[in-house]
């Protein structure tokens, strides 16, 4: 029996040229898990605010929503659950019982059916260790989780997610599936979740919903996915962000049923290439060069009597090179970059701009031609009504010749794929139109060290391969880039260097082969299941080739 429906579904926003969805008609079943993916901007964020009727935007809409069978927005207050993106836009109260308490209070509930099921969902997800705890002191994940905890709090019968783990390093964001798993089998909750990243969520899915510039591609079973893309073109780029057994299979062209988790995809492998021997990769060495960003033995507080949040952090960054920072949520990667970039100074130790000590830039001089970052949260770095006014105003003041502008603006957006979005409004946005819009903004500064907090937030895998490629023709040019990253196959194939931040300290810096190669959590699906055969090969495409060249071999 279909809970939620969609009969030819469209919506234009007001003063878009373009319709953001176009004839969606989609039939999800009562207590199914459904995954709905597509390329940013494709309309999938759209398309769930239309079912939640406080979220849905405003603009022209036809078509119906029907919610067990009536318009969906009859449907009684907490029915349709949503959790969102950013799991800090959620949060209402400052402690964790009052957080898990505050929807019921609003519906009048009696306290002591509050009280009875904060109980019951504080135990259901573990959270009496962190009860009373303020909610800016939690983790990323333990605020997303509380956000999840919250909206069950109030029974919906179906439960929407936006990208949850879009801002969770890669252990909560399993932890935080596993949930959403659990949460659908054990009480039958009918789910519906956006992602990008599929790796976790695909094995899980009844079914799959693919979005393409507004209309609905597929409504398939996950195995029936692939073949199906590889029908329309087999260069979809969808095929880009399929898991990575997936994407193996079908480099291989292997034919039959296509693996869909790390223990097919490491069966599929051993079957055919066990015992086949291969020559280690050639050893991959530091980069080197002139130091660009010197971090020496910072030690680094936010308030006198807090405790440290980084200690003793020493890292070196070569010219040219691409370093990518990782570590759990709260671990300090986002404070280590704030440092680097001048915005708080270290209580001890120091940071050197080619060779100088930041503090020494005046005047503004430090972000004129020489450093830059992309804050985690894009929206903060637009400051006019249209993307084409925001990349003007980076231009001026850089003092580009006017002469320069448009053509600057021009190549700088078509570069990052965003030439039809000039026009609109930045807010307007989808989350990943937004991270590549602040991107461009950012690089017409030309700078030549460039930080980014989580650059692949929110993005498509095919636009994501499209920002490695980017970055690495800006490092081939001597640019220095440094990103923190949850995103590990992004670090995996983008990275010359990988460095792991624990308590306050750089652990390990290593080239992605050797760094991804000894971790067992923060490593690819792709390396799991390639480990057993070839310990080195870290990307799908490094798996496909070892494949290839064991072939050769049989």
């Amino acid at each position: 029996m279909a809970l939620l429906q969609t009969e030819n579904l469209s919506f234009r926003y007001p003063g878009a040229e373009k319709a953001a969805l176009q004839g969606v008609s989609l039939s999800i079943e009562a207590g199914s898990f459904t995954v709905v993916c597509g390329p940013s901007g494709c309309g999938k964020t759209t398309l769930l605010r239309l079912f939640k009727p406080e979220l849905a935007p405003a603009g022209e809409q036809t078509g119906r929503i029907l919610f067990a069978g009536e318009p969906a927005a009859s449907a009684r207050p907490g029915a349709i659950g949503f959790v969102q993106q950013n799991p800090d836009s959620q949060i209402v109260t400052d402690k964790v019982w009052h957080e898990l308490a505050f929807g019921l209070e609003n519906l009048g509930l009696p306290v002591e059916t509050i009280r009875r099921r904060v109980g019951e969902t504080a135990s259901f997800f573990g959270i009496q260790g962190w009860f009373r705890q303020k909610t800016d002191e939690l983790s990323g994940g333990q605020k997303q989780l509380l956000n999840l905890a919250a909206v069950l709090m109030m029974q919906p019968r179906l439960l929407i997610l936006d990208e949850p783990t879009s801002q969770l390093d890669p252990i909560a964001a399993a932890d935080f599936i596993a949930a959403l798993q659990k949460i659908n089998r054990e009480l039958g909750l009918t789910v519906l979740l956006a992602e990008h990243r599929l790796e976790e969520v695909f094995p899980i899915a009844d079914r799959v919903a693919v979005l393409q510039e507004g209309r609905l591609l597929l409504h398939e079973p996950p195995r029936a996915v692939a073949p199906k893309l590889l029908s329309i073109s087999p260069d979809h780029p969808m095929l880009h962000a399929l898991p990575s057994a997936v994407r193996v299979w079908r480099h291989l062209a292997a034919g039959g049923a296509c693996p869909l988790t790390v223990r097919e995809g490491r069966r599929f492998l051993e079957e055919r290439y066990a015992g086949v021997a291969l020559p280690p990769p050639p050893v991959e060495a530091p980069p080197a060069g002139a130091c660009a960003l010197d971090v020496k033995n910072v030690w680094f507080r936010y308030e006198k009597e807090s405790p440290d949040v980084l200690r003793g952090l020493s890292l070196r960054v070569t010219r040219g090179e691409m370093l990518c920072l990782l570590g759990g949520n709260g671990a300090g990667k986002t404070t280590a970059l704030q440092i680097m970039a001048g915005l708080d100074r270290p209580v001890r130790g120091k940071v050197l701009l080619h060779g100088r000590e930041l503090k020494t830039y005046r005047g503004g001089a430090l972000y004129r031609h020489n450093l830059a970052l992309l804050p985690q949260n894009p929206q903060t770095v637009f400051v006019k009504d249209t993307l084409r006014a925001d990349l003007n105003e980076m231009l001026a003041a850089m003092e580009t010749p006017p002469a320069e502008r448009a053509g600057r603006m021009e190549q700088m957006a078509k570069e990052l794929g965003i030439a039809h979005l000039l026009a609109a409004h930045p807010y307007d946005l989808s989350g990943g139109e937004q991270q590549k819009a602040a991107l461009a903004k950012v690089l017409l500064s030309d700078p030549t060290v460039l930080l980014l907090d989580e650059p692949t937030k929110g993005i498509d895998a095919f636009a994501k391969r499209g920002l490695s490629e980017l970055l690495r023709a800006l490092t081939r040019r001597g640019m220095t880039v440094v990103a923190v990253t949850h995103d590990v196959e992004f670090a995996a194939e983008a990275a010359d260097r990988c460095a792991f931040l624990f308590d306050g300290e750089i652990l390990s810096v290593e080239p992605p082969r050797n760094f991804f190669a000894e971790n067992n959590f923060y490593t690819t699906a792709a390396n799991r299941m390639a480990r057993g055969l070839w310990k080195t090969a870290v990307t799908c495409e490094q798996v496909a080739a070892c494949c290839r060249a064991a072939e050769e071999r049989l």
